[in-house]
């Protein structure tokens, strides 16, 4: 059986147009999509799908974050794999049959899709987001291919039941933790480009800062656990040219520049939040409403 666990908060305007690209995919016979949020709007529209198809399930979690409301679904969904989406993002058609293929593999444990930018490039946060899209799909490939670990991204990814039973209720990366503790059980990551779901990025640069932010803090806070070292500004660094070679034009030519010192500008933003502040990283999470 096939679990689809789509967990959304104040996504009215989006939860539609994602539950609908859910079934529009082949899953066969048996399966369930369990949709999770603690605020009425968005209940209220996936209610009416539900009265259609019986196989839509409601949850409502007590609003304690993304966390605590897996947790809650974990109990209560019963495939034998589960795929993990959001309720402002939607699936591409057939992609969920790839990333259920991969499981014919008994060594496969997560299965990681592929995230694509419906914002336009012509903008410069609409080109970073599509270039630092197609660099995480290039890594991603080199990843399996010389057995390395990656992580799954958060917007689409499927595992099997039971590798993940409770995360943290203060993490603030779910994705890398769960890819992170089914890699760490023994299971091999697996990545399916062909399964696509489409995101909206952020349109503001403050948005941008909000978003990013979070992701470094939630990298940060597992490194904190782990005592590895999973994201970095020298890391990131390492992949400037991969970036320079994605761009088409001049102007992308100088977007290019322009991210990078925003990447600088990132990084000084979250050491002073963490060593000068003393922020707890919980506080570092915070909506991004542009991308809604």
């Amino acid at each position: 059986m096939i679990s689809v666990i789509i967990t959304a908060y104040k996504e009215h305007k989006t939860i539609g147009r994602a539950i609908e690209a859910i079934l529009d995919n082949d899953l066969g016979k048996d399966y369930e999509v369990i949709v999770s949020a603690p605020d009425e709007e968005t209940l209220s529209v996936a209610r009416e799908y539900s009265k259609k198809n019986k196989k839509i399930k409601l949850l409502k979690d007590e609003g304690k974050g993304k966390p605590a409301a897996l947790n809650m679904v974990f109990k209560k969904a019963r495939g034998d794999i589960l795929i993990l989406t959001d309720g402002d993002v939607y699936v591409g058609k057939d992609s969920l049959a790839g990333m259920i293929e991969k499981f014919s593999d008994e060594k496969i444990g997560a299965v990681a899709a592929r995230p694509v930018s419906t914002s336009s490039r012509k903008k410069m946060l609409g080109f970073w987001s599509h270039i630092l899209t197609e660099v995480a799909d290039k890594r991603r490939k080199i990843a399996v291919k010389t057995k390395r670990r990656f992580f799954c991204s958060g917007y689409l990814f499927a595992m099997k039941r039971g590798l993940v039973k409770e995360i943290p209720t203060e993490t603030l990366s779910d994705d890398g933790f769960m890819s992170l503790l089914v890699y760490s059980k023994g299971y091999r990551l697996d990545y399916s480009p062909g399964s696509l779901v489409y995101v909206s990025y952020p349109t503001t640069f403050r948005d941008w800062v909000l978003q990013k932010k979070r992701s470094a803090g939630g990298y940060n806070q597992i490194k904190a656990w782990t005592k590895k070292e999973i994201r970095s500004f020298g890391k990131e660094s390492m992949g400037a040219f991969q970036v320079l070679n994605l761009a088409r034009s001049l102007k992308e030519l100088f977007w290019v520049f322009v991210l990078f010192f925003a990447r600088v500008y990132l990084w000084i933003l979250i050491f002073i939040d963490i060593n000068i502040k003393k922020k707890k990283l919980s506080k570092i999470w915070l909506r991004v409403e542009s991308t809604k």
